[in-house]
Order: C-alpha cells, then sequence, then structure tokens
C-alpha cells in the first residue's frame, strides 16, 4: 500500500525529483517579489492615496480573502487539474494582476477600490497555487526527504522575506511605491517559466473525479477535525494567523505614522519578519531530531507568542529595534510549527485526500487572516495602532495553548 503520490518518470528516463531545483527556484523568485509588494502595497495606498489605517487594513484583508471564499473548493478543483499546469496559469494570471497597479498610477486612475480587489483576485489565485504547490511537493520528493526539503524552501522563502522588504523599501525610495511593484509581476512570470521546465505531474485519482463536489469538501474537512494531531495545530496556526493579520495591516501604519521612520527603513524592519523565518527553518530539522517533532512544535509556539509581546513595546529611538526582534521571534515560531505539521499532513494523509486536507487546512489558518487585518485596521482607527498590536498579543495566546490541551502535549513526535 503506497503512502504518498508515485513518483512518475519523464521522457528520456529522467527522474520526476530532478524537478524539485525547478519547484525550489519557482518558489524562490516569486517569494523576493511578493516581499517587495508587502511593503510597496501598503505604501502605495498610504503615500499615494493617503489611505486610513482601515483602509490598508481592507487591502490586507483582500489580499488573504481568497482562503476563505475559496479554501474549501480549492482542494477539490486542483485534484481535477494537473497541478504543474495550474500552478504555472496562477502565476500568469498574478503578473498581470500586480502589473494593473503601476499601470493605473501612471495613468493617475488608481484608487483603493482597484487596490482592494486586485489584492483579492490575487488571493483567489495564491490559493489555487498554494493548495497545487503543497499537494505536488511529495510526487517530485521521497517521503523520507520531505522534512528536509520543506526546511529548504521555508528557509529559502524566509531569505527572500528578508531580501523582499529591504528591496521593497530601496525601490519605492528609488522609483516609487507604485513602479516598484513591476519587480513582483516579474517574478511570478520567471516562475511560470521554472514550472513549465518540470517534466513531473502528479497523478489525479480518477476515482474520484466524479463523487459529488460537496461530499469531496466534507471528507476533506472531516478528516481535519477528526484527526488528534491535525486539529489542534490547526486551531494553534489559526490563533498565530488571527494574531498575523491584525499585524501585517497595522505594522506599516504604525511604523510610518506612530514612529515616522522613513519607507527604507520601514522596509529594514518588516524585513525582520525573514530573518526570523530564517533562522526558524535553519533549526527546525535539528530541533525536531533533539526533542522530537511534538515538543518542538509546543515549544516553538510558546516562544513565538512570548516574542510578539515586543511589538507594541516599541517606543522611541528604540522602536526599530524592539519592533524588529519581536517580528523576527514571531515569524521563527511561525516557521518551526509550519514546516512540522505541514511534514506531518504530507506523510500521515491519504494520497487521494491531501489536496482537499491541504485546502481545509488553508480555509481555516489562512482565513483569520483577513479577519485579523480588518480587526486591526479598525481598532487602530478606533482607538490606536500600538492598541491593535496589543490585541494580537492576547490572541496569540491561544497558539500555545491549542497545543498544550491536546494529545499533541504527550507525545514525542507527532506520527507517534
Amino acid at each position: 500500500m503506497t503512502t504518498g503520490p508515485q513518483l512518475t518518470t519523464v521522457p528520456g528516463g529522467t527522474s520526476a525529483r530532478s524537478g524539485f531545483w525547478y519547484f525550489w527556484a519557482s518558489s524562490g523568485i516569486s517569494s523576493l517579489g511578493t516581499g517587495v509588494t508587502a511593503v510597496a502595497l501598503p505604501l502605495t495606498a498610504l503615500v499615494v492615496l493617503d489611505a486610513s489605517a482601515f483602509d490598508v487594513g481592507l487591502i490586507t484583508a483582500a489580499s488573504y480573502a481568497g482562503a476563505v471564499l475559496l479554501g474549501l473548493p480549492a482542494g477539490v478543483i486542483v485534484q481535477r487539474f494537473p497541478m504543474r499546469r495550474l500552478q504555472v496559469l496562477m502565476d500568469l494570471i498574478r503578473a498581470v494582476l500586480i502589473a494593473s497597479v503601476p499601470a493605473a498610477a501612471w495613468l493617475h486612475i488608481l484608487t483603493i477600490a482597484q487596490l482592494v480587489l486586485v489584492g483579492l483576485f490575487i488571493s483567489l489565485a495564491n490559493i489555487l497555487f498554494d493548495v497545487a504547490n503543497t499537494a505536488f511537493l511529495p510526487a517530485i520528493v521521497g517521503k523520507e526527504e520531505l522534512t528536509a526539503r520543506n526546511s529548504l524552501i521555508s528557509g529559502t522563502l524566509a531569505t527572500t522575506q528578508l531580501a523582499g522588504p529591504s528591496l521593497g523599501g530601496l525601490l519605492v525610495q528609488l522609483l516609487g511605491a507604485a513602479t516598484s511593484l513591476f519587480t513582483d509581476a516579474i517574478s511570478y512570470l520567471l516562475s511560470a517559466v521554472l514550472l513549465g521546465r518540470i517534466r513531473a505531474e502528479s497523478p489525479r485519482s480518477p476515482a474520484h473525479g466524479h463523487e459529488p463536489f460537496v461530499r469531496q469538501i466534507r471528507e476533506g474537512v472531516r478528516f481535519v477535525l477528526r484527526h488528534p494531531v491535525i486539529r489542534p495545530s490547526v486551531l494553534a496556526s489559526t490563533a498565530f494567523n488571527l494574531a498575523s493579520g491584525i499585524v501585517l495591516a497595522v505594522a506599516p501604519v504604525f511604523l510610518v505614522r506612530t514612529a515616522g521612520l522613513p519607507a527604507g527603513t520601514v522596509g529594514l524592519v518588516l524585513a525582520c519578519d525573514g530573518l526570523g523565518a530564517l533562522a526558524g527553518a535553519a533549526i527546525t530539522t535539528r530541533l525536531a531530531a533533539g526533542l522530537g517533532t511534538a515538543r518542538a512544535a509546543v515549544l516553538a509556539t510558546a516562544a513565538g507568542a512570548a516574542a510578539t509581546l515586543l511589538l507594541p513595546l516599541a517606543r522611541s529611538s528604540w522602536t526599530a529595534v524592539c519592533f524588529a526582534l519581536g517580528l523576527a521571534g514571531f515569524a521563527a515560531g511561525i516557521t518551526i510549527l509550519s514546516i512540522l505539521t505541514r511534514t506531518h499532513r504530507q506523510t500521515v494523509t491519504p494520497p487521494h485526500l491531501l489536496p482537499r486536507v491541504v485546502a481545509s487546512v488553508r480555509f481555516f489558518t489562512w482565513g483569520a487572516l483577513p479577519v485579523g487585518a480588518l480587526l486591526g485596521g479598525t481598532i487602530a482607527d478606533t482607538l490606536s495602532a500600538r492598541g491593535a498590536l496589543g490585541t494580537a498579543c492576547a490572541l496569540v495566546v491561544l497558539a500555545p495553548l491549542a497545543l498544550y490541551a491536546s494529545t499533541v502535549r504527550t507525545l514525542g513526535n507527532l506520527d507517534d
């Protein structure tokens, strides 16, 4: 009985595993452009359109709304199409969407509504791409390599998240906020070219192609909610992402308007999210080997929640340093939890269910991001940006509690 998608072979006898490096390069290049956009898009709203904190929160919420609107059906949709080709198509769609922002700015017709719609449609493309991306990896990587490959990918993404915002802040100062978004459009095009060079395809399961759509969705959700390890892991990730949504929406407003930092410095501070993620990815394999994956997940979640307390404490000349340290620690905790739980899901989920399980998990976890973003924008406008960051600190405590109150607390490894 197999434990994952069967490895396909491309013409000429080349193993599908060789496609991993195209897969890896595609992920890294696309993430670098996304890191630029993470700084440039809210700064475009703040600088070009003089947006309010709620406007920035609305744009951030729209940028993650795909998880709510398409999260559950995404698994069934992905399973009905060749995953690699679907990823290429989503890359091309995202390139066109993001390029429309600088084009509209040059024509002096850019509005908040366009930024919201661009964020929304990119988020819909993102959810299909990400579900296909996660479900496709076991088709080109052996089970025994999954943790190491997931760590490598997370480390690479963390590196680009470190470089992307820094580059974004620099490009905003040199080229302007809107123009710098072309970097992301180009990255999506390069990603599509690299994915197109992979010759392997994850085989679809014809046995499930004619089952009712809702039944297929229900099977994925039921597997997640009934699994004694996946369920609390999802709860912890959801709490993390709810707090993260607040931070994503409020951080640019706090750093620009409360702290008065220039765009270049804002980019450097936000890049510390990538620095923390890189550190987390670098130690995950060693931490899991030394403590066990379950204990490592509990420890990392608690440490990440504690680091968040530094965000609202940032004041005066120490604002940049304190905020950067808090952001890095928060990101490290999220990254370690993500790598460990993602690898666990990829190894214990039956192959025919994997896309639907991935989609179900993203519905719950990523669906918390737009909720947090709207909450953060509302609190920042009503009270203050610092008050919104304090709310994030209160919510993030639920993440370690979710793991500690479950069977995960009694395990050495998540798959025990």
